[in-house]
């Protein structure tokens, strides 16, 4: 459609000409219910009327609308043709007043991609449930607006919805005659009004916080879920995360909550981790858990609801201009869940996770040739739609840290407190944040703005030591490098930490000291004189973000003693950057995992030890030599078995280990045993086969053609759920056969009739690392379909198809070249398209340089 795709161009000039003053949005969702139409989609009714200010009498604009068709539109009480003004995505506006009154009638149609209204019926008891996801433009599937996130306003909303059903939105709401009417909320952007709708199991709580000037503040709390997982939720410990959390910010924001009440909805087939609408904040379903988790799960739980919480500053009563800026609230979110996670929560721990999990979610995208500073250049909505990636996530916190650490903590926390005093219910810009925090540091951010925010790429710090005759530190530097095209070298506060063997075993931290690197080569001049060490850490504590290297003594410290470094952060932050070396092709693939082979059993963080399990299995897939790779995979089985075993019975070591068996089985023996553990005829003492358990063991089977569809239907009927209906069908599509594949394939590529979720669940059982050859005529076809996929489909189906049926696993000089063709064939795609390509490809060259650094240690 010509207008979807809106460009900040246009969005700038109509935020020059309009201010809004406010929206009432009613909604008929009765037709939810009921037989399918059959002969087109099935819609929903959406009235909306706008009031808005044009400071240019006489100018035209447009609002925003997807919809299958409009019944009527008036402007200003003229009657204006549908047809006419009415494209499919925009409604042209002309001979604008000052002040303006828009209606649009609308039929709007219920989503299975996860996009705007989102339809789900749960195959356990046919119920039906609704929610809206809409970042970043996506309400205009709902209702008729003006789609950017600078013109903010208020908003009434009213619906009406199938008897016994339950409807929340972001104000409080009550029902009356048949109809929800909810409060009108604060100002605030169209992305993150919400409704959600349906026969929900709710539970309530309430917060009450009074502050030193006396006054009290009261919010009404609401957990729901869809009525199967009621059994599952456990909305106390939601319920505890959150108070802590609100406390936690109050503490130090200085700024009370703004929005009324807050709800936490959990619902099913949802795209993302969770999305802040304020007082009605959303999460995928898979927060709530049906089967035994370790603690990971909770802590990974805890920091999204904290995420989330903090957007109601960071992102909502504040909020930035454009999606250029979308690090002002996403950067900021992300950095303050692990902040008040370990300031607020049971999770001390959450720094380490951080450094593990989503530092490396950030390294690897800093090195994609679609890499780019923290501040993007976001020319339209597809750009945008990517840029939720992990430079503006994970990258963006990172500097946030290293920000603290220059300026102090109270300067960064007071200049949170002036920000958001001052642009309340308002739209920022990079520069309305960084004069607040020069007022509070003293410091002046520009440099370090150009350096961290302004620039892309990731810098590589590696210790220099040089003794002198008597064994001790002569000279310890660090010399600082960079990608050749991303040269800056950038400013870093930085602890560089002295480790050795102690007698009794362990490699203990003695010497530590913090400072300043920039340039090239930095001296570390309070280090002179100390006793060599056996490891230097140069990014001790994780103050910075940067790839740590090794010099040869620590390295080989590190192959003999890595289990034994008694810090967990410290030996989290040596797994990554040895991780990364393997990435970067300086380790061999075999090295890495011989190393989570020896201490991977030892590590007490089972955060880490889930980590470590993904990455040796990543090791092994794509970077281990072709030669090798049965070996390798037979090595990792045996190996995970081994620590199954080892581990204390009913511990979540012992869980995590059980799965990652599962994930390696490669051995008949190994299948022997899922199958007898399934059958109840074999038991590994203190592992409880829970019901997620069993998919996890029947995937493999499947995979391999141990199980058949008969086993899986059976096994769907012990799980007749939404859950285990997605489990089978990643299932089904895992069999070792050609008919399944191009049955799967067909599915997703020429049929727009799963839902997101079954898309996604087909696509991750087809792609197989033991079914390399079956798949690998898909090459040819996936270069022939994406283009059309991508035109044809909504963005969030056309990014899982493109990024999930790349053919990684064909690793050659003959898959590279074929991308290498597409995109020269095809400059004219659509950017967004191509970018996901062009990081496919990027991935795969660096698991071919890696499995010739693998290959090349035989040699």
């Amino acid at each position: 459609m010509p207008g979807e795709n809106l460009s900040r161009d246009e969005a700038r000039e109509r935020a020059a000409l309009l201010s809004v003053d406010g929206y009432e949005v009613s909604l008929d969702l009765r037709s939810a219910v009921g037989e399918d139409p059959g002969d087109g989609p099935r819609t929903f009714r959406s009235v909306t009327t706008v009031r808005f200010r044009c400071n240019e009498p006489g100018a035209s604009t447009f609002a925003d609308l997807i919809a299958p068709s409009v019944t009527a539109v008036s402007l200003n009480g003229r009657d204006l043709d549908p047809g006419e003004v009415f494209d499919g995505s925009r409604i042209t506006l002309e001979d604008l007043a000052a002040d303006n009154e828009l209606v649009v009638d609308a039929q709007c149609a219920y989503s299975r991609t996860g996009e705007g209204m989102h339809r789900f019926v749960d195959p356990e008891d046919g119920e039906v449930y609704l929610y809206t996801q809409y970042e970043p433009a996506d309400s205009r599937r709902v209702f008729a607006n003006f789609e950017q996130p600078d013109l903010k306003a208020p908003y009434r909303f009213e619906v009406r919805a199938p008897e016994g059903w339950t409807v929340w939105s972001n104000g409080a709401g009550e029902q009356a005659d048949g109809v929800w009417r909810f409060a009108e909320t604060k100002p605030i952007s169209t992305y993150i009004t919400c409704v959600v709708a349906g026969p929900y199991h709710y539970v309530t709580d309430s917060y009450t916080r009074t502050f030193a000037d006396g006054t009290t503040l009261e919010i009404p709390l609401g957990a729901l879920c869809r009525k199967g997982l009621a059994p599952h939720f456990d909305a106390d410990d939601v319920f505890l995360v959150t108070k802590q959390g609100l406390d936690f910010f109050h503490d130090h924001f200085d700024y009370p909550y703004p929005f009324g009440k807050y709800d936490q909805a959990f619902v099913p087939e949802y795209n993302l981790g969770a999305m802040e609408n304020p007082g009605l904040v959303t999460f995928r379903e898979e927060f709530i858990f049906r089967g035994k988790v370790t603690q990971a799960s909770y802590e990974g739980r805890a920091n999204v609801v904290l995420h989330e919480m903090a957007h109601m500053w960071f992102g909502d009563l504040v909020t930035m201009e454009w999606w250029d800026d979308l690090w002002l609230k996403e950067s900021f979110a992300d950095f303050m869940g692990a902040f008040s996670l370990v300031g607020a929560t049971r999770f001390a721990g959450g720094w380490i996770t951080f450094a593990n999990r989503r530092k490396a979610w950030a390294y690897r995208a800093d090195q994609l040739p679609s890499t780019h500073p923290i501040t993007a250049d976001i020319r339209d909505l597809q750009d945008a739609k990517l840029n939720f990636d992990g430079i503006t996530y994970a990258k963006g916190a990172s500097v946030l840290k290293q920000l603290v650490a220059y300026v102090g903590e109270e300067a960064f926390l007071e200049g949170a407190r002036r920000y958001f005093k001052r642009h309340a219910y308002g739209n920022t810009r990079l520069g309305d944040l960084l004069s607040v925090l020069e007022e509070t540091s003293g410091r002046d951010m520009s440099a370090w703005s150009r350096s961290w925010l302004q620039t892309a790429g990731v810098n590589s710090l590696t210790p220099q030591v040089l003794l002198d005759a008597d064994g001790r530190i002569a000279e310890l530097a660090v010399v600082q490098e960079a990608a050749e095209s991303y040269p800056e070298l950038r400013p870093h506060r930085v602890a560089v930490g002295l480790y050795r063997v102690t007698d009794a075993g362990a490699l203990e931290r003695y010497a530590r000291v913090e400072t300043d690197v920039d340039g090239p080569r930095t001296v570390v001049a309070e280090l002179a004189g100390s006793e060599a060490p056996d490891l230097v850490l140069v990014n001790d504590d994780d103050l910075t973000y940067c790839k740590i290297r090794f010099d040869e003594t620590s390295l080989a410290t590190l192959r003999e003693h890595l289990g034994a470094i008694t810090d967990p952060l410290a030996r989290a932050l040596c797994w990554s950057a040895l991780w990364n070396m393997t990435r970067d092709a300086l380790l061999p693939a075999r090295d890495f995992v011989d190393l989570v082979l020896r201490f991977g059993g030892r590590e007490s963080e089972i955060g880490v030890v889930q980590m470590l399990h993904a990455w040796a299995e990543s090791a092994v897939t794509h970077y281990t030599a072709p030669a090798r790779r049965e070996t390798a995979a037979r090595l990792l089985a045996e190996g995970a078995r081994r620590e199954l075993y080892a581990a204390g019975p009913g511990s979540e070591h012992q869980l995590a280990w059980a799965r990652f068996f599962a994930r390696t089985a490669a051995a008949e023996a190994d299948f022997e045993l899922l199958r007898d553990l399934l059958a109840g005829t074999a038991t590994v003492e203190g592992l409880d086969l829970d019901q997620e358990l069993r998919w996890v063991f029947l995937e493999p089977l499947a995979a391999h053609g141990i199980v058949d569809e008969k086993a899986l239907a059976e096994e769907l009927a012990r799980d007749d759920t939404a859950s285990g209906k997605r489990h089978q069908v990643r299932c089904l599509a895992a069999r070792p056969s050609e008919a399944v594949k191009a049955q799967a394939w067909a599915q997703v590529v020429e049929s727009d009739a799963l839902s997101n979720a079954m898309v996604e669940a087909t696509i991750s059982g087809f792609s197989q690392g033991s079914q390399r050859e079956l798949i690998a005529p898909y090459a040819g076809k996936y270069f022939a379909a994406i283009e059309r996929v991508w035109a044809e489909r909504s963005i969030q189906i056309g990014m899982h198809v493109v990024q999930g049926l790349f053919p990684s696993l064909q690793q050659s000089r003959e898959t590279l070249d074929a991308t290498d063709a597409w995109l020269d064939a095809h400059k004219e795609a659509a950017p967004a398209l191509r970018r996901l390509v062009l990081e496919s490809r990027d991935d795969l060259a660096r698991a071919l340089r890696g499995q010739a650094r693998d290959e090349a240690s035989d040699q």
